[in-house]
């Protein structure tokens, strides 16, 4: 089968949809298949291409057995809404041109979060006369008013509609939770349609190790308890919860051992720096985001892993694919994030939830961990028992089987 894949995300970037894209198109070519990415030069967050890249009209690799066509885009970072909309919309239109002269697929999959690369995919099986299937990672454009980014208005109800137009034309959609499923339903989506494929891990690489001797003497983390959050630092994350919890800190003796280490970058990553240093915050540290290769020496730091968002009811419908990646590593966690998560979290025993936005509980789970040394063996022992129930080959096995469905179902 020929499947072409839309992505504006991809490798060597290192958000979680690069991952999720990338792995599972690695597993669909051992399976037999032939399997095409078209995507954009790789730039997120920082909206600066990477070294050994082009914003080029053109350009094709090929990475473990999968094409990669990556086509020219406004590049723009990731923050500021109208800059990055016409990034977005510049990747509909040189992802559609170029699904045109692909070969002819038997199956297009859009993905989201934004559903521009998904007007794409259709408006490309018009075009080709083969099936899509939109996979829904986010539920956009629902995500950018929770954040602000965007009020109610007449142009986002516009957005709205074209968002079901999508779904109904799919052949099949693949959702990232089962609340996106039911939000969906309720929608007015067939559930027949809709097929859950979580995100998972990769344990052929996350899986536990040692401390990187020579990052603990670079960043002075010999003997510390480290708390860290690794991702974007975006206006969904609310990331001043961490610093006002490093503030709280200061009145427990016990609190002086510890460290928090925020490795990323995001529209929010300059206020949340400089508001730190407001804060005289030096139990601190902000770390670029590093290269993939690098990115397992940075997660071996961590003592506890720290997912948080904003409290929201749309983020209770998401589940923040670092869960997965921190049950590999047997690193528990401290989970900010209320729903279908903490479900996960609270039904696995993988570190304890708390309030999202509520600093004092944050701080209390932090020294928590940090002084029950039982309790703190046990997590990490539920984590690395669960992170096979979330292996990403077979979740890839999973998502194929929908495709090749779809694609038959076609003939």
């Amino acid at each position: 089968m020929r499947i072409l894949f839309l992505s504006d995300n991809f490798p060597p970037e290192v958000n979680a949809p690069a991952s999720r894209t990338f792995e599972h198109c690695r597993e669909w070519v051992k399976a037999g298949h032939e399997v095409t990415v078209i995507t954009t030069a790789p730039n997120f967050p920082k909206g600066v291409v990477f070294p050994g890249y082009r914003n080029r009209l053109w350009q094709r690799e090929t990475m473990d057995g999968i094409r990669v066509l990556r086509v020219w885009t406004y590049i723009a970072s990731n923050s500021g809404f109208a800059r990055r909309t016409l990034d977005y919309l510049s990747f509909m239109v040189t992802g559609f041109l170029a699904g045109l002269v692909q070969r002819r697929p038997d199956v297009i999959v859009g993905t989201s979060p934004q559903f521009f690369t998904n007007c794409a995919a259709w408006m490309v099986s018009v075009f080709r006369w083969r099936p899509f299937v939109f996979e829904v990672r986010d539920l956009w454009p629902e995500s950018i008013k929770t954040v602000g980014a965007m009020k109610d208005s007449a142009a986002l109800r516009l957005m709205e509609r074209l968002e079901l137009f999508l779904y109904r034309k799919a052949a099949a959609v693949v959702a990232v939770t089962e609340s996106f499923k039911r939000n969906l339903i309720r929608r007015g989506i067939a559930s027949d349609r809709i097929h859950v494929v979580t995100n998972g891990v990769d344990l052929t690489r996350f899986q536990p190790m040692e401390r990187d001797p020579a990052l603990v003497a670079r960043l002075d983390l010999a003997d510390r308890f480290v708390a860290g959050y690794i991702g974007t630092h975006g206006m969904a994350h609310a990331l001043e919860t961490v610093l006002e919890t490093a503030c709280l800190m200061r009145a427990y003796p016990a609190g002086a051992q510890v460290r928090f280490v925020l490795l990323g970058d995001g529209a929010q990553k300059a206020a949340l720096k400089a508001q730190a240093a407001e804060m005289g915050l030096d139990t601190v540290l902000f770390l670029d985001t590093v290269p993939k290769a690098e990115v397992l020496s940075y997660w071996s730091l961590l003592d506890v892993s720290i997912i948080h968002l904003r409290k929201a009811d749309n983020f209770t419908q998401v589940i923040p694919s670092k869960l997965f990646e921190c049950m590999g590593m047997g690193i528990p966690v401290l989970h900010g994030v209320a729903g279908e998560s903490a479900a996960i979290v609270a039904g696995e025993d993988l570190g304890l939830v708390f309030e999202p936005e509520n600093a004092q509980a944050l701080c209390d789970g932090v020294l928590r961990l940090a002084q029950d040394r039982t309790l703190y063996q046990r997590l990490r022992a539920n984590c690395l028992a669960a992170a096979p129930r979330y292996e990403r080959t077979a979740l890839a096995r999973k998502m194929l089987a929908v495709l090749e469905q779809v694609g038959r179902r076609d003939q």
